[in-house]
């Protein structure tokens, strides 16, 4: 299997390796789901349901700007219907739902959502929400997916074009991880990176980017221009 230079596995997927069509299955937590988002979120102000589901049903919760948490927060229900196909040896990582964070002022409608520039961010969520479904493989805390082979940027206002899943660090320690009778749910928050904040992750590991998330100050809301934490060594020279 090919690896990276920090040893963690490289996996690359084509077409041919998704999984054919089949509706949408599983064993649905949606209600035990919206009740842990309004627990240690918030209420939840509107769900945005499919018309058309592939492997799994994927919906997502909006919940609204508090003063508690002042942004938008947009969590899937539907991915943790299924198990993931996980590594012989992993454990305890079989179901999972993502969430990602926007700041107060993104435009969140359906008339909106007809703008990239806007919709970009709930597109990536349910896209990877549905792939370990579509490609029988997994997705776990550390994995990074480029948008596209080469990575294109997410919209033609930013750079950043690779998500990263990280543990939330915005709602408490009780809300990462959801226990029910027949599965246990890790939820994870999407990241946008920039080219080289994935060399290094590639090169060192995921725990190697976080001195400069530190650093910069970066936490689970998204900013489509913010800096680049990997800071480029500048040499002065004598003239």
């Amino acid at each position: 299997m090919e690896k990276s230079e920090s040893g963690s596995p490289i996996y690359r997927y084509t077409n041919e390796d998704k999984n054919e069509f089949e509706g949408a299955g599983g064993d649905s937590s949606m209600e035990e789901i919206s009740d842990h988002i309004e627990a240690h979120i918030g209420e939840i102000h509107m769900v945005f349901h499919e018309i058309v589901s592939e492997q799994v049903h994927i919906d997502v919760h909006w919940v609204k700007p508090t003063k508690e948490h002042p942004f938008h927060t947009l969590i899937t229900s539907g991915m943790s219907d299924k198990p993931m196909n996980t590594p012989e040896g992993v454990e305890g990582c079989d179901y999972a739902e993502l969430s990602i964070c926007l700041p107060e002022e993104w435009k969140i409608s359906e008339e909106d959502f007809k703008d990239e520039k806007n919709y970009w961010p709930i597109r990536f969520l349910k896209y990877l929400a549905r792939f370990p479904h579509e490609y029988n493989t997994w997705l776990s805390y550390g994995h990074t997916i480029p948008n596209g082979n080469p990575p294109e940027a997410f919209a033609e206002n930013t750079k950043l074009n690779t998500m990263i899943l990280l543990p939330s660090i915005m709602f408490g320690d009780k809300f990462p991880i959801l226990e029910l009778e027949n599965k246990k749910i890790t939820f994870y928050t999407l990241i946008p990176l920039y080219d080289e904040e994935v060399a290094l992750k590639m090169a060192k590991g995921v725990d190697a980017l976080f001195d400069g998330f530190d650093k910069f100050g970066l936490t689970d809301v998204l900013q489509i221009n913010r800096p680049n934490t990997i800071v480029k060594k500048k040499f002065l020279g004598l003239f």
